[in-house]
Formats: structure tokens, C-alpha cells, sequence
């Protein structure tokens, strides 16, 4: 009996030692997780879980930036190109229609430089420049407004006359063209000065 109880007081006093040893454990546990830090590997996957989305944004802010100087140079260079281009044109444009009639001044060099007194070659000379100079015209597409019994029309003809008592077939038409109109290209350039029956 006595043995038993010997065993049962060892017994108490190991079960005490060794809930008082887990108690120890426990709190050295406790201890040293409040106080050791994360490990290094825990605190690198945090920091690229909170840098990636900045160096994320980051890269593509620069990469807008990139293209939006790109594209705002580009189009400094298309404002400077088309400004360019639309300078010539306005100094130069004129120099296709300049050259078509060059020929036309040659004849007029010649015909002037010739110490003729016939009265009509010089005639059949100037008609002849002159039909060369028509056609020259009509090939860049400028064309005479026909005025010849015409109904007047304020989109082709401008009245600076209306004549009274030409009769009835003759009210609201053409009866005499003053300054003869002209079309570019199906453009009214000049309108023709006319007289109109009233």
C-alpha cells in the first residue's frame, strides 16, 4: 500500500513537471512568435505582392509616355510636312498653267518682231495666236460661257442692262454679252456681263 501511494504521489509530481514543462514550452512558443520576424522568404513574396502593382503601373505609365511623345511628334511632323507642301503648291501651282502658255508668248514675241505692214497678215497672225491661246485654255479645262440666245441664268450670268421693247420672245434672255464669262473645271471663275430683254 504504501508502495501505491509512492507511485501515486511520483505519479502527481511527474504529471505536475510535465503540465508545468508544457506550460514552459507553450509560452517560449508564444514568445517567439510575437517576437521573431517573419521569415525571409514570407517578407520577399510580401513585398513583391505589394511593389508588382506599383513597378506594374509604373512601366506602363512609361510606356504611354513613350508613345504619346512618339505620336505628338509624328504629328508635328505631318503639320510641318502638309504646311510645307501647301506653301509650294500656293508658290509654285501656277507653274504647269505658266509653261502651257509660254508658247502662246513666244508667238506674241515673234509676231511683234516682225516688221510686216500688211494689214491683214498681221490679222490672220493675231487669230491664229489667238485660237492657239483658246486652246490652250480648254486643255487646262477652262471653258467659255455661251451667252448666244441664251435664258439668263444668275448662276452663269450677271446683268448690268435690261433692255425694254425687244418683244415677248426676247423677255428674261440674253440680248448682248458686255464681258464674256468663264468656267474652270465646272466652276464659274467669271460670270458674263450681260444685257438682258425686259
Amino acid at each position: 500500500m504504501k508502495k501505491e501511494k509512492e507511485n501515486i504521489i511520483d505519479n502527481k509530481e511527474l504529471e505536475e513537471n510535465i503540465a508545468e514543462n508544457d506550460e514552459n514550452l507553450q509560452e517560449e512558443v508564444n514568445e517567439e512568435e510575437t517576437t521573431a520576424e517573419p521569415s525571409e522568404d514570407a517578407a520577399e513574396e510580401e513585398e513583391q505582392a505589394e511593389i508588382d502593382p506599383l513597378t506594374k503601373a509604373n512601366e506602363e505609365i512609361d510606356k504611354l509616355k513613350d508613345q504619346l511623345l512618339r505620336t505628338i511628334a509624328e504629328f508635328d511632323n505631318y503639320k510641318k510636312r502638309t504646311l510645307k507642301e501647301k506653301t509650294e503648291l500656293i508658290l509654285n501651282g501656277g507653274e504647269k498653267t505658266i509653261t502651257a502658255i509660254l508658247p502662246v508668248l513666244d508667238d506674241f514675241e515673234r509676231a511683234l518682231s516682225d516688221n510686216t505692214d500688211d494689214p491683214t497678215a498681221i490679222k490672220e497672225g493675231m487669230e491664229l495666236i489667238f485660237k492657239k491661246f483658246m486652246k490652250t485654255l480648254e486643255s487646262m479645262g477652262v471653258k467659255k460661257i455661251e451667252t448666244d440666245e441664251a435664258d439668263f441664268d444668275v448662276d452663269y450670268h450677271e446683268a448690268i442692262a435690261m433692255v425694254p421693247g425687244m418683244g415677248d420672245d426676247k423677255k428674261g434672255k440674253v440680248v448682248d454679252c458686255i464681258q464674256t464669262g468663264y468656267m474652270l473645271n465646272d466652276k464659274v471663275i467669271r460670270h458674263a456681263k450681260v444685257a438682258v430683254g425686259q
